[in-house]
């Protein structure tokens, strides 16, 4: 099963602690390393393996003892949007972090982000990811390696994306979360783009992570494997640090459901499973912080007003029995 993202749906922060029951998030933002102003990192100081830590992620990377980056990961403050070619690989084309930051980190081909010990095997919210100013350029205009995107007419079927499959206990699942970082697929052109934002690509239907792999696909591909620059930024990296089930937002499986949603006055949670267990219900925005809590004990339903939030995603988070079950409430 793979698991498309097209839209920004938001962040759930969670987590579980026995004898005080909180959420909470932890979030690789990169702005915790250090980087003269207009700056890269990309592992040239330790060469043939070393790793970066932000947040309760590990990013390994490798700089080749022949004068290059050549695997894993690299972090910059640059702010180049519009310089074409190889010399922009360490550019976002955001020409900034999420949100304005400064500090983001830069993925290619291959590419895995490690959990310590506080997130490992338990879920992840997700990440903003953007292309490098190198491959948005190279998509946009065509170079000398590389295909204009379109091609002539416009009319070719192009398209560049981001799989990003999970290990645990050793294996590599078959599922996979993919994001199109460009798609020219559309019968209507005017539908065609190439990613120039920062955009939310939700994990949580991967459940509980030991580590992460990112894979480039392109419909550009020549005699030595993709044309296209397989270079990709990703920031705002955020795990759950809790062990976490995952369903549909319809689904009664995980004995909770929330009605009507979408709302725009009151949505009803009903605990199928309910008994003199005390659960605690969180409501938070996409951004994690924390709008409504709720202590609940031997009760099978309970109403939150939400007339006075912001229209938008927000995520119903029931804490109970060392277990964190997460669902989406769309205010409208």
């Amino acid at each position: 099963m793979k698991i498309q993202i097209f839209t920004i749906l938001g962040i759930a922060a969670l987590v579980f602690t026995q004898k005080n029951t909180v959420l909470a998030q932890t979030n690789s933002s990169f702005e915790d390393l250090n980087l003269a102003p207009n700056s890269f990192w990309d592992g040239s100081a330790t060469p043939n393996g070393t790793t970066f830590t932000s947040g309760n992620a590990i990013f390994p990377n490798n700089y080749s003892g022949f004068g290059y980056w050549a695997s894993g990961w690299a972090y910059s403050n640059t702010k180049d949007s519009t310089t074409a070619g190889f010399g922009s690989l360490f550019n976002a084309v955001t020409a900034s972090g999420f949100d304005g930051s400064s500090t983001y980190a830069i993925g290619q081909q291959g590419s895995v982000i490690n959990l310590n010990p506080t997130a490992i095997g338990k879920g992840i919210n997700g990440f903003y990811v953007t292309n490098t100013t190198y491959a948005a350029l190279s998509m946009r205009d065509g170079d000398s390696f590389a295909k204009k995107f379109g091609g002539t007419t416009g009319n070719d079927p192009d398209f560049f994306k981001l799989l990003i499959r999970k290990w645990q206990n050793g294996a590599i699942a078959a599922d996979s979360v993919e994001v199109f970082l460009a798609d020219f697929r559309a019968a209507n052109n005017t539908q065609d783009y190439i990613l120039k934002n920062w955009q939310w690509v939700d994990l949580s239907p991967l459940g509980n992570v030991d580590s992460l792999s990112f894979e480039l696909k392109s419909s550009d591909v020549g005699n030595f494997g993709i044309n296209t620059p397989t270079f990709f930024c990703i920031d705002n990296f955020i795990t759950t640090d809790a062990f976490v089930t995952t369903n549909n937002q319809d689904s009664t499986a995980d004995n909770v459901v929330i009605f009507p949603n979408p709302t725009s006055n009151i949505a009803t949670i009903r605990l199928l499973d309910a008994n003199d267990d005390t659960a605690k219900i969180n409501v938070t925005d996409i951004m994690g912080k924390t709008i409504d809590t709720i202590f609940v004990a031997n009760q099978k339903e309970m109403s939150i007003d939400v007339s006075n939030y912001a229209n938008g995603v927000y995520f119903i988070n029931i804490i109970k029995n060392d277990t964190v079950i997460t669902k989406k409430l769309l205010k409208q």
